[in-house]
């Protein structure tokens, strides 16, 4: 789900943005950051909602070639240090972006108080926030059913993946 075109007109994401600020300051945060994209935008903005520092990560290649790794910039990295950090994406479904984000950030040593989205596609985010023991906030949520590749019923019955 793409949700970037909500940010270019930053009028229309304001009722939202002040709606998931509210739920985010209450875990005291002194920086926000989000992966690029919608993730930076949405954090970037709550920045200045909120007060606060802002800082981003960039998406790059995984080690494996499969895998995705975000990175906060060399020059953001000390900034992070210590600091109290909300975490948020636009939209939180697999996860990965925000997975990739947060072992980023705790590399550079950040304290991660908050995981925030606008909406939450599926169920997995709040699995990995329990895991990580973290707050997670967000607005909405909408199904979305992913089966791990032993529980998926279109595997059990011998459907090959397609490209499209």
């Amino acid at each position: 789900m793409d949700l970037d075109a909500l940010f270019t007109v930053p009028g229309t994401v304001a009722p939202f943005l002040r709606a998931i600020a509210a739920k985010i300051a209450r875990h005291d945060p002194a920086i926000v950051c989000g992966p690029l994209t919608g993730g930076a935008f949405l954090a970037q903005l709550m920045a200045v909602e909120l007060g606060v520092g802002f800082s981003f990560a960039e998406r790059q290649a995984g080690t494996d070639g499969r895998s995705v790794a975000y990175a906060i910039p060399p020059p953001l990295r000390q900034a992070v240090r210590g600091k109290r950090v909300a975490l948020v994406d636009d939209a939180i479904s697999a996860g990965s972006a925000v997975r990739a984000t947060l072992t980023d950030l705790e590399a550079c040593g950040a304290i991660v108080v908050v995981i925030g989205a606008l909406l939450l596609v599926g169920d997995r985010a709040q699995g990995f926030a329990s895991e990580k023991h973290l707050p997670l906030e967000w607005l909405d949520q909408v199904g979305n059913p992913l089966w791990e590749p032993s529980e998926c019923p279109l595997c059990a019955s011998g459907v090959g993946i397609s490209e499209p």
